[in-house]
This record gives structure tokens, C-alpha cells and sequence, in this order.
């Protein structure tokens, strides 16, 4: 039975965590984007309906790593090697399917052996020999890996994380195996504050912050409720009823993919980010480069092939939000960079 997912053009409100998520698919070397919120302002429907809207991606049939045929068909045949599933394959290409992007929930009690993979001790106590076991980096390749209340997860885990999406690869090394494969997805995560924060230096490795609150506007929250009624009576009548909203978000992000790299940015641009960068007391060069190519992926998603002070000012909001350095007994931060 088919499952539906709300829509990700029926959610009221939340426009900048929105467009955070899809600034990360036009350029995944963004590096990803923490939501920060309390409970029950849509993080999780946000970020699982995403999906739906994300263009669709050709594998192999058989391939858990998620290897891209057209780039990374040596990894797909050194990897069935490893896994003990070696062969003819090179005579015998194997068959390719096209399929929606795959989201990966990372549990809060997982293992390092689960996120980055490990020896099959089934296999090997059966069969008497080595055979890896791909990890949930492998599953969330040329994906979305989405990990609800991150600040609890243990700070190692976070760090294998975070070094997997900063660097696009995972190596996997385990009795004796050795193997190194892409591992480039959109690393999302949710958290409410309440429940703890993040170490500054674990902060300063997400790409992108932003905060998220309830919506104070009676009409909007009204919009809300009769929306969930309507989708939980009759999930597949409301989707249909989405599905050109749907489809046509769904090319403009294609087309803001494609046109990335047709972006052109002037040297002022580039001062005016780095000024922005010290007027906040930002530490190191991280955010000069993230407030770079967000601003870049934004005039992409807006259709233009040049950078306006606009597309600066929205990236350095979502980039310095959480680097900004605080002096003692200073009040939260409100966003506003």
C-alpha cells in the first residue's frame, strides 16, 4: 500500500527553513543545515516531505552504495567485489533503474559500525568468509540523511557525520576489509533547544542554521488545521490536488541544479561577504564559503545568473545565525544577522 507524504508545497509558512533544505539539494557542498525549534512546528513533515519534490536519480538495481551509472560505475564493480558478489559483470552490464531520492533516519542509539558499515558476521560465520556490510552513509549516497534531535546523539557519531558530508566520501575499515566509497548527501538536522545544544564546534560544521516557531497568525494557523484534517481524511485526494505545485517546485529546483555553475559573482560580492563575515566576529573562513555558494544557489533558484545584495543578505542569515560569537550574558540570538 502506498504511503503519502504530506506535501512539501502545502506547508503554511516556515519559508526559510524551506528554502534552506533546498538551497542544500541545488549544491550539496553547503554542507547541510541544523533546524533548531520547539516542539510541534513541522520539522520532521518538512524535512521527510521533501522528497517528493527532489528530481529523480538513476542506480543499479542491486546496488546499496547507490552509485551513479554514468560516474561511478568502477566503485559499483569494486564494491560487488568486496561484498564476495564479484564476477562477469563487466560482460554482462548490470540493469538500471530510476528511482525517488532515498531519506535515511539515523536512529539516536546508533552504532559507528551501523553509520559507516561493517564486517557481515552472519555471512562469515555461514560461509566462512569476509564480506562487508554497507553502513547508513553508503544508503544515504546522492541522498538526504535526516537526524531528529541530533543534540542528542553521541558527539562522535555527530563528527563521523558531519567529516562524511564536508568530505563526499566514507572508508569503511573493518578485520582486514578496506573500502572507500562517495558518500555526498544533505545531512538534516532537528532540534529543540530545550532538550540541550550542540558543541560550538559541531555548530560550526553545519552549513546552514536556522530557528523555527510556532506561526502567531490566527488565518495561517487556521490554514494549518484545515489542511492535516483534509490530508488525514483522504491522503491521496489531497496529494492529487498538490501534484502541479508539486511538480512545477519540482523543475525549478532541476533547473536551478543545472544552471548552479552558470552563476557569476563579482569581486565585490565576494567583499561584501567576507566584510559581513567580520562585522559578526565569524572565527575561520567556513562561512565566507558557505554564504557563497548559498547566495549563488539562491540566484539559481531565482532564475538569475548573477548575485543581487538580496541573495547575500538571505544566505548571511541562514550562515551566520549560529557562528555569530556571543559575549557573556548576552540574550539569545533572534536571527537577525
Amino acid at each position: 500500500m502506498k504511503q503519502y507524504l504530506f506535501p512539501f508545497s502545502a506547508i503554511v509558512g516556515q519559508d526559510l527553513m524551506k528554502l534552506g533544505l533546498i538551497l542544500n539539494v541545488i549544491n550539496p557542498s553547503i554542507s547541510g543545515i541544523l533546524i533548531r525549534g520547539e516542539k510541534g512546528t513541522g520539522k520532521s513533515t518538512v524535512v521527510r516531505s521533501l522528497v517528493d519534490i527532489l528530481p529523480r536519480i538513476q542506480v543499479f538495481i542491486d546496488d546499496p552504495f547507490n552509485f551513479s551509472p554514468d560516474t561511478e560505475k568502477e566503485f559499483y564493480y569494486e564494491a560487488k567485489k568486496i561484498m564476495g558478489e564479484g564476477g562477469d559483470e563487466k560482460h554482462m552490464p548490470p540493469e538500471i533503474i530510476e528511482r525517488k531520492v532515498r531519506i535515511v533516519e539515523l536512529p539516536i542509539g546508533v552504532t559507528e559500525d551501523r553509520v559507516v558499515g561493517t564486517l557481515d558476521i552472519e555471512y562469515a560465520l555461514k560461509k566462512g568468509k569476509k564480506r562487508l556490510e554497507p553502513g547508513l552513509l553508503a544508503l544515504a549516497h546522492r541522498g538526504i540523511l535526516y537526524v531528529d534531535e541530533i543534540n542528542l546523539l553521541e558527539d562522535h557519531i555527530v563528527d563521523i557525520l558531519l567529516d562524511a558530508a564536508a568530505m563526499g566520501i566514507n572508508t569503511i575499515e573493518r578485520e582486514g576489509l578496506s573500502f572507500t566509497h562517495p558518500a555526498k548527501f544533505v545531512l538534516i538536522g532537528t532540534m529543540n533547544p530545550e532538550e540541550g545544544e550542540l558543541r560550538p564546534q559541531l555548530l560550526d560544521r553545519f552549513g546552514l542554521c536556522v530557528e523555527v516557531s510556532g506561526i502567531k497568525d490566527p488565518e495561517q494557523r487556521l490554514i494549518i488545521m484545515d489542511r492535516r484534517l483534509e490530508f488525514e481524511k483522504d491522503p491521496k485526494a489531497f496529494c492529487k490536488k498538490w501534484e502541479k505545485e508539486q511538480e512545477n517546485l519540482k523543475n525549478r529546483i532541476q533547473r536551478a541544479i543545472s544552471n548552479y555553475h552558470k552563476v557569476k559573482i563579482s569581486k565585490e560580492d565576494k567583499l561584501k561577504i567576507v566584510s559581513r563575515c567580520i562585522e559578526n566576529s565569524v572565527d575561520g573562513h567556513r562561512a565566507d564559503i558557505v554564504i557563497l555558494k548559498a547566495a549563488m544557489a539562491i540566484a539559481a533558484y531565482e532564475g538569475r545568473e548573477e548575485i543581487i545584495p538580496e541573495d547575500i543578505d538571505m544566505a548571511c542569515k541562514m550562515a551566520l545565525f549560529h557562528r555569530k560569537r556571543k559575549k557573556p550574558f548576552d540574550e539569545p540570538s533572534n536571527g537577525v544577522i
